[in-house]
């Protein structure tokens, strides 16, 4: 709350609601990150949401003013794909519509937070995760460079609060990272990770170099 944007910022309280909106950031579990859906998404917005998903935030969207705008059939379509270009790297948020004016799905986001929450405190058994990677990497061939190729021993989640896997490996110059993103897809696809990032970090397994 106060966070307006930078453009707007004239005085000094409404600099220091700034640095508190900062500071809320690193204490929240789980971020509500509220749009106007009079406005459009500024460069600040992409911002602030890039410094949650920096440090490994859940993140629920919240389109405020809802009741405000004209709808047809494809409005809803229309922001969902906006707000997904303009947060490409926060893809795994839920976008939620409401108005806190007349109370439409307000309810809804407390909902959505502790299902995110539960999301974002999850822990995958090692034998399921293992199993996952071991038929993920059956439909597609881990990389190789000059000959040389990827070879994922095992895996396991080292924590939460944003889930985090190491994938124990031969090369970690060979766990690239379009392949981290397919392993990542695979894990969302298979257990619910929606609205929390993922963390997923390779560790070369001693003596292995072949």
């Amino acid at each position: 709350a106060g966070l307006r944007k930078k453009s707007r910022i004239s005085e000094d309280v409404e600099f220091y609601s700034s640095v508190r909106a900062l500071g809320a950031i690193d204490r929240a579990d789980v971020i509500l990150f509220v749009l106007d859906a009079t406005e459009t998404i500024s460069e600040q917005d992409k911002r602030i949401a890039g410094l949650a998903h920096d440090r490994g935030k859940a993140i629920i969207i919240i389109v405020n003013k809802w009741d405000l705008v004209e709808k047809d059939s494809n409005t809803v379509n229309y922001f969902d794909e906006n707000i997904k270009k303009a947060f490409a790297f926060m893809q795994y948020a839920p976008i939620i519509y409401v108005s806190a004016k007349s109370g439409q799905r307000v309810k809804r986001i407390f909902e959505l937070i502790n299902t995110v929450m539960k999301n974002y405190t999850l822990r995958v058994k090692t034998s399921m995760l293992n199993d996952l990677v071991e038929e993920a990497t059956a439909i597609a061939e881990p990389p190789s460079i000059k000959g040389r190729k990827l070879k994922i021993f095992y895996a396991v989640q080292a924590g939460i609060k944003p889930p985090t896997f190491i994938f124990f490996v031969n090369d970690n110059k060979l766990f690239h990272f379009s392949y981290v993103r397919y392993l990542e897809n695979v894990i969302r696809q298979t257990f619910d990770f929606e609205g929390t990032p993922i963390i997923i970090k390779s560790r070369e397994r001693k003596g292995s170099s072949q």
